[in-house]
């Protein structure tokens, strides 16, 4: 019993508790130290690194967007001169106003006499869209006929045209109208003899008169 008591003094020295006690403090100041600086430090860090990594990742985004904003804008600006060319295609420059006029000049330079100009109906693109809505909604089993020549910016006129004029005169008529720069297209032609011929199995001759009614439709600029 002795022998241990004496063995333990021995091995717990007064030296070597000098040389513990530094040792104690330096590990109890590194842990302290690691605790209360270096681990938030480390978190920080983390957190921060991160936040960087999202924000390249979303400045990648950004560029991949602006890239992608820029080809669909040139698309757009594409579709958007495709769209006038097709509007100038179909009704050129003319709108109501000119077109009475032209139709003026044509019969002018035919020796067509007017008897009158009727406008029956005036169509606008939105209401050929709402009116094929309805009908879609009125029968689902029903076919709605629209119009491909009714596009944005176009507007259809329907006006029946009364008038006097020789046979060699009409032909030269309608040739012109067939070459405007608008799309004019005929729905309907009655003719009728101003003279009867004494021969019934007579043909029409082209400087014979005759009464001609058209309806037509014409697509004119909104």
């Amino acid at each position: 019993m002795i022998n241990s008591m004496k063995k333990r003094k021995k091995i717990i020295t007064p030296e070597k508790a000098a040389s513990l006690i530094p040792i104690i403090i330096s590990a109890g100041i590194s842990i302290l130290i690691i605790t209360f600086f270096v681990i938030p430090k480390y978190i920080k860090s983390t957190k921060v690194n991160l936040e960087l990594i999202s924000l390249i990742r979303k400045k990648n985004d950004l560029d991949k967007l602006k890239s992608q904003y820029t080809i669909i804008n040139q698309k757009f600006a594409k579709l958007n001169k495709e769209k006038i060319k097709i509007i100038e295609l179909v009704t050129g420059k003319t709108n109501l106003d000119t077109l009475l006029d032209k139709l003026g000049e044509i019969a002018s330079r035919n020796n067509i006499e007017y008897v009158s100009i009727v406008p029956v109906k005036l169509i606008n693109y939105e209401e050929n869209n709402s009116n094929q809505t309805t009908n879609n909604q009125i029968s689902n089993n029903s076919k709605v006929i629209s119009d491909p020549l009714l596009v944005k910016g176009a507007k259809k006129y329907v006006i029946n045209l009364s008038f006097k004029t020789e046979f060699i005169n009409l032909l030269s008529y309608l040739r012109e109208l067939e070459f405007q720069e608008n799309v004019i297209l005929i729905n309907d032609i009655d003719l009728r003899l101003l003279s009867q011929k004494s021969n019934k199995n007579e043909s029409i001759t082209p400087t014979d008169k005759l009464e001609v009614k058209l309806s037509t439709t014409f697509y004119g600029k909104s």
